[in-house]
């Protein structure tokens, strides 16, 4: 299976802190580390982990971080031809605090992650693609894409994030066959109806799980951890599940394989971690 992730790619610094700091607080930074980020990113790199052919579509500025983002993701082995780079933009570098429970906050500068349109996907890259699984990016990019692949036959996912709740994402919701929300996301996609208009509605539940809304609802209660940095879990959810879907696995084992997944990032610090089926099998086998 060939897997096309379009959406975010950034360059993450991670801070870890004692505790999140109150309005006029301050915080005790106990490491701090760099690495690749961003939605379509982080997910493109599990996919890849998982063993699937894995290209990403994106856009990066033409300075160093840009540089870095581009040769970890190659590394990797994801393929980056249609990322695109812009002449004398910056990379979009995001900022994660991170405290003792794993919670997050972000902080990001504006940076050119969504300068790309769906002009940097050629008809033959979607030809040559299963499945596209679209996250945050321009609402209008993100549309044109879904529109185009399922012309072309191929499978949608959309993981929106947490624009979500400020923009619409409903002429790309109307192609996909999987929409991934968190808690604070859900409510805007039922607000707005994109639960609606996607075939099926992935819960993802933190602590607590996952579940399917849709017609044949199901659920998985999620693994009891200790969070590290909940950072990137959602991402590593979504290669997960998808990893499995498209594996031709059932929906049980698909929300098991998310769940091991999302929990597999909670135990690393930084938006993206190391995913393998071994990971996985020796993961669930010990919880």
């Amino acid at each position: 299976m060939r897997v096309l992730c379009a959406g975010h790619v950034n360059w993450d610094v991670t801070l870890r802190v004692n505790a999140l700091p109150a309005p006029d607080g301050e915080a005790a930074i106990d490491d701090q580390r760099q690495a690749g980020g961003g939605s379509a990113a982080n997910t493109a790199a599990g996919l890849v982990g998982l063993g699937l052919d894995t290209a990403l579509v994106g856009s990066v500025g033409d300075d160093e971080n840009g540089l870095l983002a581009r040769r970890e993701l190659s590394a990797l082995g994801v393929d980056c031809d249609s990322v695109v780079t812009v002449s004398g933009g910056e990379t979009t570098v995001k900022y994660l605090v991170v405290d003792d429970d794993g919670q997050v906050i972000v902080l990001a500068n504006e940076g050119v992650n969504e300068s790309f349109t769906a002009d940097a996907v050629t008809d033959a890259r979607l030809r040559a693609t299963d499945h596209l699984h679209l996250t945050g990016q321009a609402t209008e990019t993100a549309a044109t894409l879904a529109s185009r692949a399922v012309d072309a036959g191929l499978s949608v996912s959309l993981d929106p994030g947490r624009r979500v709740c400020d923009r619409d994402y409903s002429a790309a919701a109307t192609h996909a066959e999987y929409l991934f929300v968190n808690g604070r996301e859900l409510e805007c996609a039922t607000a707005s109806g994109l639960t609606d208009r996607a075939t099926v509605t992935v819960y993802k539940r933190g602590d607590s799980g996952a579940e399917l809304r849709g017609e044949e609802p199901q659920s998985h209660p999620g693994y009891d951890i200790e969070p590290v940095d909940t950072a990137g879990a959602g991402d590593a959810f979504a290669a997960g599940f998808l990893a499995s879907v498209l594996d031709g696995d059932d929906a049980g084992e698909a929300l098991a394989v998310g769940n091991a997944c999302g929990a597999l990032a909670c135990r690393d610090i930084g938006s993206r971690t190391d995913l393998s089926w071994e990971a996985i099998e020796r993961f669930r086998a010990r919880y």
